[in-house]
């Protein structure tokens, strides 16, 4: 059971799946683009390399000779993964469901069109002058994604002409990878957005986690709570969509599948083939297992045999109000003072204005409500401060 795993991202989240790893034993070798990065600092060995050079890729594979290849972000040359199931590594979720969500076109297109899930109306521009036929199709507003990033990163919404240029450079600029391509969607006017953990096994039935909901800002997500309670039959809806999208993508592992909540039902959103930032509330104990740990269970193909809601969660980012190297915080015994509070902080070795450092979980009984526990999770995470190393 013992395997040597090659984590390609190193952030937050692969932080936490590292630690799940090493309560099992498994060997870790932490990839990123600089040195130092949050799971790094917690896994038995390092690389740092540019994993959009298909070369360097292949070199540090070649190198350690992993058993699993577990990918954390969007930008990596997904399409060497083929070649690496072909030679006998485990490509997490699958080689397929890798390419097809890292890039936002394939999965949408295999959502709308391939599954007949109900999505927004959407066209893909390459060019600015694309960019304003997309937008005269879909109508104002509108929102204008990368089709490689993640966390909300280049995404901004278009009201007016007026925001035509800046939609389309902050597109271009803050996208991952090297895809010069954008996506144009229209407004969704729904009433609330909620993440369902989806976790498929290899020798096992498709588990659901209780919905989460979730709070966005500057397209990155702010506090999580879970469980959401949704009306009548919208929750087997939404369940069905992903295992739907989840089995056309084939592999095993956590995803983390976004829908948009309105009055008539539920509409598909995205879909993360890892653990997902809003699922940090699970880090609160609200399931008999975390997102991080049913990932590291799933892609071992150890059994899960069902995922149990026990408490009502909630969580809130801390993020940073100034920019500095090796920041310190203070505030950290304040939150430490509700005894159902935690915190993590991250570890990055930089901060700069609105970068998420870290996250404060509390919890409570089932049947609280779950929007005052979000509150309290947002108010104590305010009073973490990141403040310049002295």
């Amino acid at each position: 059971m013992l395997k040597k795993i090659m984590l390609l991202g190193s952030g937050e989240l692969g932080k936490e799946f590292v630690i799940a790893a090493k309560r099992l034993g498994q060997t870790v070798i932490a990839v990123d683009s600089y040195a130092g990065a949050p799971a790094m600092q917690v896994a038995d060995q390092f690389e740092v390399i540019n994993m959009l050079d298909g070369a360097e890729l292949d070199r540090i594979v070649d190198k350690h000779r992993p058993d699993l290849i577990v990918p954390e972000i969007e930008a990596i040359r997904t399409e060497r993964f083929y070649d690496y199931e072909k030679a006998g590594i485990q490509v997490v979720p699958s080689a397929k469901a890798a390419n097809f969500t890292m890039n936002r076109k394939a999965i949408r297109d295999l959502a709308a069109q391939e599954l007949g899930l109900k999505t927004a109306n959407y066209r893909y521009s390459k060019t600015f002058e694309e960019l304003k036929a997309a937008v005269a199709e879909v109508g104002m507003p509108c929102v204008v994604k990368p089709l490689m990033s993640s966390s909300g990163k280049g995404q901004s919404t278009i009201k007016s002409e007026a925001d035509f240029e800046k939609a389309w450079n902050t597109a271009s600029d803050k996208g991952r990878g090297d895809l010069n391509e954008v996506i144009v969607e229209a407004f969704v006017p729904f009433l609330s957005e909620i993440t369902l953990l989806t976790v498929t096994q290899k020798n096992g039935e498709t588990l659901f986690c209780a919905p989460i909901g979730h709070r966005q800002e500057r397209g990155d997500y702010q506090e999580s709570w879970q469980p959401v309670f949704l009306p009548e039959g919208f929750e087997e809806e939404a369940r069905r969509m992903a295992a739907m999208v989840t089995k056309a993508l084939g592999g095993v592992g956590i995803w983390g599948v976004e829908f948009f909540i309105v009055e008539e039902g539920v509409v598909f959103s995205e879909l993360s083939p890892r653990p997902h930032d809003t699922g940090m509330v699970t880090l609160a104990g609200t399931q008999n297992l975390s997102e991080f740990e049913l990932h590291c269970r799933a892609v071992l193909g150890l059994p899960i045999p069902e995922i149990r809601q026990e408490k009502a969660g909630a969580s809130a980012v801390i993020l940073s109000g100034i920019e500095t190297i090796s920041p310190e915080y203070a505030g950290i015994d304040l939150v430490c003072q509700n005894s159902h509070a935690d915190v993590r902080i991250f570890g990055k070795e930089t901060a700069r204005i609105h970068r998420r450092m870290g996250v404060v979980v509390v919890n409570a009984e089932l049947g609280t409500d779950v929007l005052e526990l979000k509150q309290t999770a947002r108010n104590l995470a305010d009073l973490v401060e990141v403040k310049p190393s002295k």
